[in-house]
């Protein structure tokens, strides 16, 4: 029977992270983070050959054995088990050179509005009907709701069997399949049902990412930038310079700016799995972003959107406490907007609706909201911990909805004047 661990040990030296991206080639310099049971994070370039899900059958860690459930969403527009152009598929990569192992699977609904109980138990379901033991294994090929869930699910199933992420989207690839994190969310608050649960191991290749949406592209640079704000001066930098290429696509700015994240987050995990203090820091933003989600109504707007207008209240929050120059919310909400994400909460989202769900968020502790503030701009430790009372936090959320409310009207009277010029030039052509 295969061992399981949720362990999460992983020995980073601090000048492992890759500081420059001008020698970074991503076939040659394919990232792979050993950790010690799980087994290994890996990135894996422009050398795919072969759909990527091939490189589990050579990747997998030993003991991993048996019966497999893939659960998993639309990937290059074909469902699992589907022949395409040549590709093989995740079946047949599972099973290749392998007859004793077995695949069942389960095609999944994406989306935060489907990362609930309802949805969970289709992967329950498909594991009892099947008979699967406690020595399969699950397979998790998506993005970040599908990783979370089909973690969950095999922290939950049989009280824990193996498990092997194969995220396809940015956002999964640099944040939610790495750490352990898993869960669903509740109608009242997001997360607030989850386990930390490790995978085996992590199998990233940058390939999926060729049918990403733009729009998912975009909400995964949110969490690529949070990384360069809290830890990450040179990276931060390099953001700034390459924002333009990574919008494009440019594969090896791309497959960097991936491969940099992943080395960011797995140091602060190794240090910290449970949250109990220096992974707090990666929820910049995500206290007021998570509100934004669930308030506005799960799937309105994408993970990375809200954690982008969250992070600028975060940040603009800072800067009214006085512990940051206005300059560096500039500079902040500027990256942002040239990755094509928004600034603001909703238009609609009132001050009542951020207190009733920022209320029941996890990070609240004796009555008190825990927030992710900026002390220093770029800086080893750019966020510390901060117990904000909710009636302080009430008078800047009448300011952030206030604030919202006169942008939005600004750029409709901007439209508007556009138009009324556009239309007296032709009018006098």
């Amino acid at each position: 029977m295969a061992s399981i661990s949720n362990a999460f040990s992983l020995s980073l030296p601090s000048n492992r992270i890759t500081k420059s991206s001008s020698d970074f080639n991503p076939i040659t310099s394919a990232l792979s983070l050993r950790v010690n049971k799980p087994a290994k994070v890996s990135l894996f370039g422009l050398d795919s050959g072969e759909f990527s899900p091939g490189r589990v059958a050579v990747s997998k860690p030993s003991g991993i054995g048996g019966r497999i459930c893939a659960n998993a969403t639309r990937v290059m527009d074909q469902p699992v088990g589907e022949k395409s152009s040549g590709a093989p598929t995740i079946v047949e990569a599972l099973t290749k050179g392998n007859p004793a192992v077995s695949v069942e699977y389960v095609i999944l609904p994406d989306g935060e509005k489907f990362q609930d109980m309802d949805t969970l138990m289709k992967v329950f379901d498909k594991a009892i009907e099947s008979r699967l033991d406690r020595r399969c294994t699950f397979v998790a090929l998506g993005g970040g709701v599908i990783g979370d869930m089909c973690g969950f699910a095999a922290a939950s199933f049989l009280r824990g069997v193996n498990f092997i992420q194969i995220p396809t989207t940015v956002m999964a690839q640099v944040d939610s399949s790495l750490g352990g994190k898993t869960g669903i969310n509740h109608p009242l608050g997001k997360n607030l049902i989850g386990a930390f649960y490790q995978p085996q191991c992590v199998l990233i290749d940058t390939d999926t990412l060729d049918t990403l949406p733009n729009r998912e592209l975009a909400s995964g640079l949110a969490e690529v930038i949070k990384y360069g704000l809290i830890r990450d001066a040179e990276f931060f930098e390099w953001q700034e310079k390459n924002m333009e290429k990574l919008i494009a696509r440019n594969p090896n700015a791309l497959a960097y700016a991936i491969k940099r994240s992943c080395e960011n987050k797995a140091e602060v995990v190794s240090l910290d799995e449970k949250e109990s203090g220096l992974r707090s820091t990666l929820n910049l933003g995500h206290t007021f972003g998570h509100a934004i989600e669930t308030g506005f109504g799960y799937g309105q707007w994408l993970h990375g959107e809200a954690v982008a207008a969250g992070t600028v209240m975060a940040v603009d929050m800072s800067y009214r406490l006085g512990w940051i120059d206005s300059s560096i919310v500039k500079r902040v909400n500027d990256i942002l907007l040239r990755a094509k994400l928004p600034t603001a909460p909703p238009e609609t989202m009132t001050v009542e609706m951020f207190k009733s769900v920022m209320a029941v968020d996890k990070k609240v502790a004796d009555g008190l909201l825990r927030l992710i503030l900026s002390k220093v701009l770029l800086a080893t430790v750019f966020s510390q911990v901060s117990m904000i009372e909710r009636p302080w936090m009430i008078h800047f959320l009448h300011f952030a909805s206030l604030s919202s409310r006169i942008l939005n009207l600004l750029r409709s009277i901007a439209k508007g004047l556009y138009q009324v010029v556009m239309l007296a030039f032709m009018t006098s052509q």
